[in-house]
């Protein structure tokens, strides 16, 4: 049921996706007066179509091939090449009879139209959930992983500053991609001494086979209680907000993991604490509970609220976001410092990523990184992509006469065989991954 789930919240997501990009490019040909003959939602490759409708002159249906979608402009070279229609004389209503700048607005339509969904999607995520953070000014230091081990970080360590600015919050400041892309100059206080660790530049190969929690995790002070569960052990043993919890079962504990060791090592035991309460020390007893947990929190968090349009700047900042992860990504691949089949993903790898239960916080979250992500590669000037058209039109712009169609089909031809290989290597690496 949960493979079920995950492909469900993957086709909903690209859908959605795909059929506002390509009514990006339907909307702007049709207000320029060009004709749209087909709009399709997956590929009807070999003319195989899961259903179809003709509506005011237009072709819509649905393929079976679920990479992608497409309109079919009349009088344009796109990935259908079907080149019959060009042989005569050019029609008003044709692509190509209209001028450049137009052609370039309409293949611009579909990128567009993915860059107001990815901040709108982010704008209203920031609005109903605001952010939330931990303070990492708040916490003891850290406790690396794999990859933090690997850069030098201890445990215990404090990170003061990222590249010479204050890391106020742990999420925000510290696991970005300033960070996590690497060449970041960390300042950590280290026992008192401060120290300087420069991240190494292919670090993010380490991310992408431990992903970026075996980077560093928060290590908690035992801060007062701020909340207790309803009906929680900590409740019934009456525990209350503002009490300072200092140790469990005779042993002294100042970090929450010492804590949460301590209560798993006690577990299905009578539990002690020794809590100050407005300077009072007491104990309070927990009867043999099963379970790991008692039911408080206790953890530095920040939370912020933001009004409707005091929220579309920083859900904008948050869309763009993607698009420069996705350049400096793209920068170190081919600088040779990251390596191409562990910084891209396909279909399978995405699918991963909206997991085996519905979370419509995750999953509108995905869906507004996927939409910016869509611009940014549909803008890569590859032929057969929009990015390919615009180059092909702004040097038409440029010397003022469009490139021959004999060109313009072989370089689509040649863009559609990138493409191929491109999902190939994606598709491969994702299930490699998948068996490692």
């Amino acid at each position: 049921m949960g493979i079920v789930i995950m492909v469900a919240q993957v086709l909903l997501g690209l859908s959605l996706l795909i059929i506002l990009h390509e009514l990006g490019h339907f909307l702007a040909a049709r207000a320029f007066g060009i004709k749209v003959e087909k709009f399709y939602l997956f590929f009807d490759a070999w003319g195989v179509k899961l259903f179809k409708f003709n509506y005011k002159g237009c072709e819509y249906g649905m393929g079976w091939l679920p990479l992608g979608g497409y309109v079919k402009i009349a009088g344009m070279i796109d990935e259908s090449m079907d080149t019959e229609q060009l042989k005569g004389e050019p029609q008003p209503w044709e692509f190509r009879s209209k001028p450049a700048w137009q052609r370039l607005i309409v293949m611009l339509g579909g990128i567009i139209v993915n860059i107001i969904v990815g901040v709108l999607v982010f704008w209203m995520l920031t609005f109903k959930y605001g952010t939330a953070d931990i303070d990492n000014t708040q916490i003891y230091g850290v406790k690396p992983g794999i990859i933090g081990q690997k850069v030098g970080l201890q445990e215990g360590d404090k990170i003061l500053a990222v590249n010479g600015k204050k890391a106020n919050l742990f999420f925000e400041d510290l696991m970005t991609s300033e960070v996590l892309m690497g060449d970041a100059v960390l300042t950590v206080d280290r026992a008192g001494q401060e120290v300087k660790i420069t991240l190494p530049p292919d670090i993010l190969n380490d991310v992408s086979d431990y992903k970026k929690n075996e980077f560093v995790q928060p290590i908690f002070k035992m801060l007062p209680v701020k909340e207790i569960a309803k009906d929680s052990r900590a409740e019934k043993m009456g525990l209350q907000v503002g009490d300072s919890i200092v140790s469990i079962n005779g042993v002294a504990v100042q970090h929450l993991d010492t804590f949460r060791d301590q209560v798993k090592a006690n577990k299905g035991k009578d539990i002690n604490l020794g809590v100050i309460r407005q300077g009072a020390a007491m104990n309070l007893l927990a009867k043999a509970d099963t379970s790991s947990t008692i039911g408080f929190g206790n953890l530095p968090t920040v939370i912020h609220s933001y009004g409707f349009m005091e929220s579309l700047p920083i859900g904008a900042s948050k869309a763009f976001s993607v698009i420069t992860d996705n350049i400096k990504g793209f920068g170190k691949m081919f600088k040779g410092e990251v390596r191409a089949d562990k910084a891209l993903s396909g279909p399978v790898g995405i699918a991963t990523m909206f997991g085996t239960e519905v979370d419509w916080l995750r999953f509108w979250s995905l869906v507004g990184m996927l939409s910016m992500a869509l611009a940014f590669m549909n803008l890569l000037p590859i032929p057969a992509l929009d990015g390919g058209h615009v180059v092909f039109l702004l040097i038409e712009m440029i010397q003022g006469k469009p490139l021959s169609e004999k060109f313009l089909e072989k370089a689509q031809v040649v863009g559609f065989f990138i493409l191929i290989a491109l999902m190939i290597f994606v598709f491969g690496n994702d299930i490699f991954k998948l068996t490692k």
